[in-house]
């Protein structure tokens, strides 16, 4: 039965891809190109959410962040295996019945339009398989007592990294240091700036 699940899933993201304009799904997929493409740091959701509503279409965010997914999911995947426009609206309407026409040919014609860049950029990616750093942000603490210890009284620096993993999804690292290791960390960090400027 996982199989009809599947397709289950598969189809309500669909019906929610062809329930919207050829324009919103054109500006849609365009967010999901342009990151793809390398040219973006991630696709931004909120974003999208704010053009549905404005465009005053009614989707949930669990529905939109599906068919993001699903737009990211297809267009990775075809980028990869480096397929052409015909090909992917191939494996489209085999993955479900539900396609309309209009849909359709919006994916092909950005497929066609920027398919070479996002294989180019794929196999880039795939070398350089490692997250990126968006965002940092640091607090001073002190610890004053635990459930080991009666009482430390020694100050704590919590970091707090945003990173945006090969997949595309931002996730967040937090974790705590000594005073002394986040010098050496401070000092190693700007050690790696002066290098990145170098090159």
């Amino acid at each position: 039965m996982p199989a009809a699940e599947e397709s289950y899933g598969v189809n309500k993201v669909v019906d929610n891809i062809c329930r919207i304009s050829p324009d919103l799904l054109a500006d849609v997929c365009q967010h999901v190109l342009t990151y793809l493409q390398g040219q973006k740091r991630g696709v931004d959701s909120a974003e999208i959410s704010d053009r549905f509503q404005r465009a005053e279409v009614r989707l949930d965010h669990e529905a939109l962040r599906d068919m993001i997914r699903f737009l990211l999911l297809t267009f990775r995947s075809a980028g990869k295996s480096n397929i052409s426009g015909d090909e992917l609206v191939s494996k489209l309407e085999e993955g479900s019945t539900k396609w309309t026409k209009a849909s359709i040919q919006v994916l092909h014609k950005l497929w066609s339009e920027h398919g070479v860049s996002v294989h180019t950029q794929q196999e880039a990616q795939a070398m350089l398989s490692i997250g990126q750093l968006v965002d940092m942000q640091w607090k001073l603490g002190m610890a004053v007592s635990s459930d080991t210890c009666r009482s430390l009284n020694s100050p704590f620096v919590c970091l707090l990294l945003k990173i945006v993993e090969p997949s595309g999804q931002i996730c967040q690292r937090s974790f705590e240091m000594t005073i002394p290791q986040f010098q050496n960390f401070y000092k190693q960090f700007k050690e790696m700036a002066a290098v990145m400027e170098t090159v």
